[in-house]
């Protein structure tokens, strides 16, 4: 399928164009995964706890989150 056909289908809304991709290799790029581990000390375990446990989310994802906006602002 050309390029203009997948668009015309999209910007017409009549089908669902995701069909027409192969989703079984895709990727995200810069998403690749390493898992690193960090010593904390217990108190600063037990305020991330609070803070997740407050904004409903895993300990791992508010450390995600505040580095990547430390890292966002830093560059």
């Amino acid at each position: 399928m050309k390029a203009s056909e997948l668009e015309k289908k999209f910007d017409e809304g009549v089908e669902d164009v995701i069909d027409e991709f192969d989703l079984s290799s895709a990727t995200r790029p810069n998403r690749e995964q390493k898992r690193v581990n960090v010593d904390f000390p217990l108190w600063m375990v037990e305020s991330l706890d609070r803070e997740a446990q407050r904004l409903g989310v895993t300990r791992q994802s508010i450390i995600k989150v505040w580095i990547a906006e430390r890292l966002e602002k830093a560059g």
